[in-house]
């Protein structure tokens, strides 16, 4: 076995097949008769725990006959599970068929949710960890799931990672329901289509993919569920888990999925083809397939004239560049090209930097890593101890370190205003990128000049024109050109000249307005 293979199953980045052997799941028991026997199992399944509620009683017509309703607390609206229980106990007495037949009489006396017949141990678990309430009568191979699910929640609120100014201040929550319901307000069409999974060994995390029939393409809908289906794992806690196992390419630094937490984001996306994918538990959407320009573009920008968006596309894309190359473009010209500064600036920068003993590329690494390890702490740290964080970063580390001369004035502006074009990208993934692709440039800046600048950028960009997003080019329409899509790219026309969709993403159906809109 080659030396490279050895240490990839070393450090368990291999598929083992006796391990994928062993995670073959074992048959699936029926439900006992005996409802001592199925109640017995059931409570061992769960481990005896204390939140598995079973409630059992005598059936009044029979009184040989025991009933009994289980269901785990906490997860569980307790005024559905009286009613259900209220259901049973009055049509008990005359249902002779078992829960076939209870089935039909319990369907119509609930208010809402559904009622479903089970008939393995391993489907009456899952109901029981999805909210379900079972029913389990004696004598009867099979059992009742009612639909009862409750539990805390937490309410709508505005998201808080996708703020504007003009737009819908709702965002999704953790409750899937929830947020499906969200995407349906939005888009009240019979075409918006939803299908379920459930990923997870231990978690059975319920997941959903949402497109609209007739817009998303059906190469990119088949591969989504392919990928989906393919997913073996023990957790999904987020849709990061999601985003990461089903994404084109593993060893990128460009994010090559969207996230969001507004519905108004997701229905537009929807509306332009592409596939949503909502995971249990998070409020942030996966959004698929993407391009790089993608991640430059705010929903706002769709509600506010047509020339303010389209300046601000602008602002965003200089903000990139800003954010990947202006500390180490100042590291290169003050290091290696002197000679392209204006003679008063080389001056001022000069005399700036004669008391400092460290090289430009180790201030400015200093300086970034700094900024770094306060913004991680800002984050990390409680609300109410923030602004001290911030205090303390900007006063403490920024101006006494000027002034202990540790660092140049200049170097303090360029990190600064590096920070701040970073978090103009309205895409978080696509900002953490530019932070990473940042520290590599410094590198080739320090060692190389300009020269190591333009070695770093020309494989950065054949990367990303190399990079796809579930088949779609990702540097599309500038890579390959497609000069359709140039009218929402920097720069975004007047909505009556937006009569098609993407071509690329939106094939399906291109038309998005009829000729009579004014124009």
């Amino acid at each position: 076995m080659p030396v490279f293979q050895r240490i990839l199953k070393s450090m368990g980045l291999t598929s083992d097949p006796s391990q994928q052997a062993a995670s073959n799941p074992e048959p699936d028991p029926p439900i006992p008769a005996s409802l001592f026997q199925a109640i017995s199992r059931l409570r061992a399944s769960f481990g005896h725990s204390a939140d598995l509620v079973i409630r059992e009683w005598e059936d009044a017509a029979a009184p040989s006959r025991r009933v009994a309703v289980a269901y785990i607390e906490g997860i569980v609206d307790p005024k559905l599970l009286s009613k259900l229980v209220e259901a049973i106990t009055e049509q008990l007495p005359s249902v002779s068929g078992g829960p076939a037949a209870m089935e039909t009489r319990i369907q119509g006396k609930l208010p809402v949710g559904k009622v479903k017949l089970v008939h393995t141990e391993g489907h009456l678990r899952a109901d029981l960890l999805t909210g379900n309430a079972v029913i389990l009568t004696d004598g009867f191979p099979a059992a009742l799931a009612a639909s009862v699910p409750g539990g805390e929640k937490r309410g709508v609120e505005e998201p808080t990672s996708q703020t504007v100014i003009r737009g819908p201040k709702e965002g999704f929550t953790e409750d899937l329901t929830v947020n499906v319901s969200l995407l349906r307000r939005k888009l009240r069409t019979s075409d918006l289509r939803i299908e379920r999974r459930t990923i997870g060994r231990y978690t059975q995390t319920p997941v959903v993919m949402a497109y609209i029939e007739g817009l998303a393409d059906t190469a990119v809908l088949d591969e989504m569920r392919k990928r989906l289906d393919a997913i073996d794992t023990d957790s999904v806690l987020e849709s990061g888990y999601i985003e990461e196992l089903i994404q084109d390419k593993t060893w990128t630094p460009f994010p090559t999925m969207m996230n969001t937490e507004r519905p108004d984001s997701t229905a537009g996306s929807l509306l332009e083809g592409q596939v949503a994918l909502l995971v249990d538990g998070t409020p942030f959407v996966l959004l698929a397939p993407v391009t790089f320009f993608k991640f430059f573009q705010s929903s706002e920008d769709y509600y506010q004239r047509y020339d303010l968006s389209s300046f601000l596309r602008v602002i965003r894309l200089f903000a990139f560049f800003v954010a990947m190359l202006l500390p180490s473009l100042y590291i290169a010209v003050s290091t290696f090209h002197q000679e392209m500064m204006p003679s008063t600036l080389l001056v001022s920068l000069a005399a700036q930097r004669e008391g400092t003993p460290l090289p430009a590329l180790i201030e400015a690494l200093l300086m970034e890593i700094t900024f770094e390890v306060i913004r991680e702490a800002g984050v990390r740290m409680p609300r109410a101890i923030g602004p001290a964080i911030s205090i303390v970063g900007a006063l403490v580390l920024g101006q006494a370190a000027v002034q202990a001369g540790l660092v140049s004035g200049a170097m303090v502006i360029v990190v600064s205003f590096t920070a701040i074009a970073n978090f103009v990208i309205p895409a978080f993934n696509m900002a953490a990128s530019v932070r990473l692709i940042r520290f590599g440039l410094m590198f080739l800046a320090g060692t190389l000049g300009l020269f190591g600048i333009l070695a770093g950028a020309v494989p950065i960009l054949t990367h990303v024109v190399n990079v796809r997003s579930f088949g779609v080019p990702y540097f599309t329409p500038l890579a390959p050109i497609w000069m359709n899509n140039w009218k929402d790219l920097v720069v975004r026309v007047p909505w009556p000249l937006m009569k098609t969709r993407p071509a690329v993403i939106g094939k399906q159906n291109r038309q998005r307005q009829g000729p009579k809109t004014n124009s």
